[in-house]
């Protein structure tokens, strides 16, 4: 009844991808392209010999054969940029006119410069921490979004439907939490991502006293947990969740979740309350937005706190459900609808310095230091 997806867009089940040792990325799972039910938010850290792997790209452009680039074009089939060839139903190695669009539709949707070319950029964004759903919610090929907006849906634009005033209730599974964070810290944690969502709409959330009788299901598991979408440990998918009204909302146990970063120290920690924020508009109904300062936006990196709505995440889920009636607009946020054309200097900064990193220890690995 309800289609599972791969992130980002949480309704069809979210696509799953990591990096190999002979590329860069395979698909984890057998998920449909285009999300309709599901919703996966995953971080990948390059492996010791990763950055080694991906320099035979740099700055490949049209015309060129580069050993692996089938396995970049499954990436990009998988985000909905590319679609499977007729005639053989498999990708080839060269850089064809269909994967240079391809190319310059993804540099468009995640803030780059539109080269047309595999630079150092659109590589460096490409190992870095994404929502595996398909940017073409309900839409197959390379499709572009609307210009007029930046959100989007799942297909059908499902929504929750309760008598007004609309009451969403949550609860945690007793048997899947995680013993290193207390509960009292994760409450709080999701106590304040629901309220970012209620105070934009006229839903409100409240923790049901039973887990079963729950709008929302919360809970943390490992591997294969019967949903159909196998978490795949430290530093893969972090979360998936459903489209409306499903209410099903899974973290991977096997990350290293926190709710204080002065207090965790561990390099790959991730964010509990930025995950919960934008896994809930997904649960809400939202789809993946193409603003990269939105909650809804498909990357998050690892130490990473980013919780608060922007204008593109307001105007997506009122047009759901409309506006709540104490909401006050904000004019600040008008800044925040970035057209995605260039990448923000602090962004680059940090995206270089995150390579220079990896490129460090792959050399060191390589070294047998």
């Amino acid at each position: 009844m309800f289609p599972f997806f791969s992130y980002i867009h949480l309704t069809f089940p979210l696509l799953i991808f990591f990096f190999s040792s002979s590329l860069l990325f395979l698909p984890l799972s057998s998920a449909s392209d285009y999300p309709d039910s599901s919703t996966q938010l995953i971080v990948d850290v390059l492996p010791n010999n990763t950055w080694h792997s991906l320099m035979r790209f740099l700055d490949a452009g049209k015309g060129n054969r580069v050993d692996g680039m089938a396995e970049l074009k499954r990436y990009f089939r998988r985000f909905g940029y590319l679609s499977v060839p007729l005639e053989n139903n498999s990708f080839n190695d060269f850089f064809d006119d269909e994967f240079e669009a391809a190319l310059r539709s993804y540099q468009k949707n995640l803030g780059l410069s539109e080269t047309g070319k595999l630079d150092h950029d659109t590589m460096t964004v490409i190992v870095s921490p994404r929502c595996g759903v398909s940017d073409f919610p309900g839409a197959g090929g390379n499709h572009a979004l609307k210009t007029t907006r930046h959100f989007a849906y799942f297909y059908g634009e499902p929504r929750w439907v309760r008598s007004p005033p609309m009451l969403l209730t949550y609860a945690f599974s007793p048997g899947n939490v995680i013993d290193y964070v207390s509960l009292e810290d994760v409450t709080t944690a999701f106590q304040r991502a629901f309220s970012r969502w209620s105070a934009v709409i006229p839903v409100n959330f409240t923790e049901a006293e039973g887990y079963s009788s729950a709008d929302i299901k919360i809970g943390w598991y490992s591997g294969d947990h019967g949903d159909g979408e196998a978490f795949d440990g430290v530093l893969g998918v972090l979360a998936h969740a459903f489209s409306p009204e499903n209410g099903r909302f899974h973290l991977d146990a096997a990350e290293r979740w926190a709710v204080d970063f002065t207090a965790e120290k561990s390099k790959v920690a991730v964010d509990l309350e930025s995950v919960a924020t934008h896994e809930i508009g997904h649960v809400l109904g939202l789809a993946h937005s193409t603003v990269k300062e939105a909650i809804m936006y498909p990357s998050l990196s690892p130490r990473t706190k980013k919780v608060d709505l922007r204008r593109d995440d307001v105007v997506g889920i009122q047009a759901l459900y409309g506006s709540n009636p104490n909401y006050r607009y904000n004019a600040r946020l008008e800044s925040d609808m970035s057209s995605g054309r260039g990448m923000d200097l602090e962004r680059r900064k940090g995206l270089m310095k995150w390579s220079a990193t990896m490129f460090i220890l792959a050399c060191i690995f390589s070294l047998g230091l």
